[in-house]
Formats: C-alpha cells, structure tokens, sequence
C-alpha cells in the first residue's frame, strides 16, 4: 500500500510533472496573491451588500472548484473584493475569479471577414465607412423569430462592415436583449450578425467540462431546467430544419459569452433533453474553467481589477516549526509513555504511528496535486491531534488482550480475542470522530476546515492502520518465543498481569504475602485481588470460610 502511494506520487512528480514531495502550504503559512477587484456600476453608485456578499459568494465556488484550498474571499470598503489564493494565481485562475459570465443564446443571421476595409478599384484599401445615420433602422417587417433575416437591417449592415473586432471597447458593447448583436469570436477571426437573446445563463442548471466520444476534443456539456429545455428543443427544431433546407450560416446557434462568441456549431440533430454542447478550441483547464463560470451563475456586477499583489504569510514559518516541534514532542511523549506501560508491547505502537505519518504524509501530497489541498496551521494541529487519538486506538486494544491474559487464555487466544472485543469499540469511537469531523467541515469558517480535514483523514488512516498493520503484527508476534512465552519484559506476562486463572476451570491461588517481601510481588497481589470478579470473591470468601472453619476444629481437638 505504501509503495503504491508512493508510485502515484512518483508519476506525478516525475510524468506530470504537476506534484511534489513537500506538502503544499496554504495562505497562512507560505504567502501568496492578492486580487482587489472594485465593483462598476452603471450610474457610479456604490453596490449594495447584497450584491458584493452574492459576487463574493460565487467567486469563492469558483476558486473551490478550481482546486485552489484555503481562499481567503472578503468584501472590502462598500465596493471592493479582495481575493487571497496562496501561491501564485496562474491565468487560468484569475479568468475564473474576474470573469462575469454572462451567458447568451443566439441564432446566427451572418458569418464573415472580420476585415473593416475593400479593396477599391484602384487596388487600394479602403476603409468602410460609418454608417449613415439616416439609414433605415427597422426591419422592414415584422421578424417572426431569431433567425429571421428581417432583423439585418440597413443601418445594421453598414455597422457590420463597419465593426472591427481589434478594438476592445467594440467586444465591451453590449446590445439590448431584444435586438441583434455584432460581435466578434473569441479568437477575433470571424465576425457575426446574431439574432435577439433567446435563451440565458440563468437556465442552466449544471455544467461539466468534458471529452466529445468521437472527435475527443473537449466540450463543455450543460443540463439545462424545465424552461430551457423546452426553449432550447424549439430553437434547434428550427435551426435544424435550416440545416435540412441549406440555410447555412443560419442553422447555427451561437454560444455568447460576456459579448464574445466562443461556439458556434452548426445543429445537425434536434436536442429535445436540455443537454446541448459548446464544442471550440478549448483546453482542459479552459473547458473546466468555463464549466465552473458557468455552473455557479454569473456575477451580479461587474468588476475591475485594482491591483495584483504578493502577500507575505500572515504566520509564517516560525509558528510552523513551533508546530512541528510541539508535534515532536508529543510523539516523544506518547513513544515513553508506551514503553514504560507496555515494555516491549510498546514498540508496536510507535510502529504503527511511524507508519501511519508516512502514508499521512504521502496522501498530503497527493491530494495538493490532484485536489490542490493546501495545509494551513489549523491543519497541522489536527495531524498533532491525531496522535492522541490514534494511540487510544492501541490503549483500547492491547488492554482488552491483557484482559483474555487474565481470564487464563493463551496469549495467541488473547489476541484474537481481544481483536474482536476491541474492534467494535474502536470502530464507534473513531465513527463519531469522523462524523464531528465531517460536521466540523461543512459548519466551520474556512480557516477550521483545515483541521476538520486532516482529523478526518488522519482517522480514517488511523482505522486502516489498526485493521492491516498493527493487528497482524501482533498475530505474528504472538507466536515468537519472546511475547509468546509471556517474557517479563513482553509486557505480555500473565503474572505481571495478576491473572487469577491457570486455565478456564481452575483458579489461580492467591496466597497472602508473607512480611519481608517485595513490594513487586505485594503489587501483583493487589492486582489480582482487584482483577477478580464477583464470582471469584465469593469462591474465595467460601474457601476463606472452609479453611477458617478447618482451623477452628483443628483447635478444638
């Protein structure tokens, strides 16, 4: 098992080149970037709370479903969020933390050269002119639906031609959702005429990024609700029946996004289950990141980026290292406290929580690669709980072996038994940590979720050790010699231990302690006389009792 945790860390350190065999720290123990983002509104006003809470709110999804742990997400000042992600932010992430997403459907009325001039008849370019304010403005007559070409009116021919898809503040335009659109793909290489809004980003109900089965390119696949379901199967009946009929570039549906068209595939089936695609060029993170964006609803604002900074750790390595050596510590501790307890038995706990923090240890990095799990000081102090918790597992179990010792079973007997004894309440004590675990998790502010997560896993890995590596161990150490034959020094030793049988139906004598003798043997006596159970008292009391009376006639005679 460890080896194969190994090797999965190895692939990633080595193939992807995307893992590390240091775990990842979060904000407040390595530093990382701060996003101030201000909120634009249309009249200048500050936003009202509601709205920074809600775009704050869907920022932090964004940054959790980019795998990105411990986010620091605040609203600052009336109009400003500020982001603080440990590390540094990539672009990808900064996309999806800035992006507004706002989602459109539309039917495709033209497709062309985003070019902005022609060629003249003396072979010179010239560019289109601004169109003519007196130029006609509306449709001739009335469209009957959004691929009706009575929406290309006159005036908005000459701002096609017009439109140059080089200039930003063109793509930053944005056309009332009752009328046609201009606008450019995301590449800037084709220029549209697209029909009314038809359907928004406020129908999906989820997005997932995904591989298309025969091109394997990668899609971003939506689930829309009840409404655009049955919007959408209406939409593609029509574009499909232009498709039939050759209507092309009009049986396409374009995809627009925060004014930019990103697909626009042609419909070559009617989609009646609310389950369309966006197929382009996207890239595994593009697609995942346009999935999230899309998945966890637009921002209620827009917003712009104030600054970018490098922010330092707010604790620092200092209060790591007091972490760790306070960590140390107790494993020193724990390590002592067992020897004296359990002599040799001892060693098998230290055993266990050496295995234990290596598979911890591996799994941590694993999870920063795959998950982008980060371990912040609220983390680590769950791993030093942990020990705690992980040597009553052992407590539990080797104390219900030295119980069967004392019952006069074999120590081979002993430990099967006392497995099955010990297991169920180790499994109920360690069910109800990973339930206040998993309810510390979901409840908690963000900066205790680090020490939910790591006592929950260190638990899990705690049950796992306990079933694979320290109960065969003591299965194979109870047929050596040394814990076997009950050795003083096994921790092990019926006699230590104060049984009070030699076997199941005969009792172990406890003769009194003649003066002058030890105070070992006056301990184990005491530990008999305390491990007896009632029916064994009243025996004893009986025997007491008979020799007493033994006694007397002898004194008689």
């Amino acid at each position: 098992m460890t080896a194969a945790l190994f090797g999965i860390n190895a692939l990633g350190v080595y193939g992807f080149k995307q893992s590390s065999w240091t775990p990842e720290l979060a904000l407040d123990l390595q530093g990382g970037t701060q996003i101030v983002l201000s909120a634009v509104t249309e009249d200048g006003a500050d936003p009202t709370q509601e709205q920074l809470d809600q775009a704050a709110s869907i920022i932090r999804q964004r940054v959790d479903a980019s795998g990105v742990a411990e986010a620091d997400i605040t609203t600052e000042g009336g109009r400003n969020i500020v982001v603080q992600i440990p590390g540094v932010a990539d672009e990808e992430t900064r996309a999806r933390i800035q992006a507004s997403a706002q989602l459109e459907f539309r039917a495709v009325l033209f497709a062309g050269d985003p070019a902005t001039e022609f060629i003249g008849e003396d072979g010179n370019a010239t560019p289109y002119p601004s169109p003519d304010p007196s130029a006609n403005a509306e449709p001739t007559t009335e469209p009957t639906d959004g691929s009706d070409m009575a929406w290309v009116t006159e005036k908005l021919q000459g701002e096609f031609l017009a439109y140059d898809c080089a200039n930003p503040d063109n793509l930053a335009a944005e056309a009332p959702d009752d009328q046609p659109l201009i606008t450019c793909d995301d590449t800037r290489t084709i220029k549209y005429i697209l029909g009314p809004t038809e359907l928004s980003g406020d129908s999906i109900k989820d997005a997932t990024s995904g591989r298309d089965p025969q091109s394997g390119a990668w899609t971003v696949n939506l689930t829309l609700d009840s409404h655009g379901t049955e919007v959408f199967g209406k939409i593609s009946q029509r574009l499909y029946q232009n498709q039939l009929q050759g209507l092309s570039p009009r049986d396409q549906f374009a995809f627009v996004l925060d004014g930019s068209v990103i697909s626009a595939p042609r419909m070559n089936a009617q989609i009646l289950d609310g389950r369309p695609s966006i197929s382009g060029s996207f890239t595994q993170e593009s697609a995942k990141t346009l999935a999230d964006q899309l998945k966890y609803g637009a921002l209620p604002l827009s917003f712009t980026t104030e600054s970018s900074d490098t922010v330092s750790a707010t604790l620092g390595s200092q209060q790591l290292q007091i972490g760790l050596i306070a960590g140390l510590i107790g494993l020193a501790l724990v390590a002592v406290y067992s020897l004296l307890s359990y002599r040799a038995l001892g060693t098998v706990i230290i055993a266990s929580i050496a295995v234990m923090g290596v598979l911890t240890y591996v799994i941590v990095c694993i999870l920063a690669w795959r998950l982008g799990f980060r371990l912040s000081l609220a983390g680590v102090a769950g791993l030093i709980v942990s020990i705690g918790f992980t040597a009553d597992s052992f407590i539990v179990y080797f104390e219900r072996i030295r119980d069967e010792l004392r019952d006069g079973k074999s120590i081979t007997s002993a430990v099967e038994d006392g497995w099955g004894r010990a297991k169920r309440t180790i499994y109920i004590s360690k069910s109800i940590n990973i339930l206040a675990a998993v309810v510390l998790y979901i409840l908690a502010d963000s900066t205790v979720k680090g020490f939910a997560f790591t006592l929950g896993l260190t638990t899990l890995i705690d049950v796992f050790i306990f079933v694979i590596f320290t109960h065969p161990v003591m299965q194979i150490l109870a047929r050596t010699k040394f814990f076997g034959g009950g050795h003083k020094l096994s921790g092990l030793d019926p006699d230590a231990l104060g049984a009070v049988y030699q076997a199941r139906s005969q009792y172990r004598q406890v003769a009194p302690v003649k003066a002058g003798r030890g105070a070992k043997n006056r301990r184990a006596q005491g530990e008999a006389e305390r491990r007896q159970t009632i029916a064994e008292r009243k025996r004893a009391e009986a025997l007491a009792g008979e020799r007493s009376t033994n006694a007397g006639s002898e004194g008689e005679r």
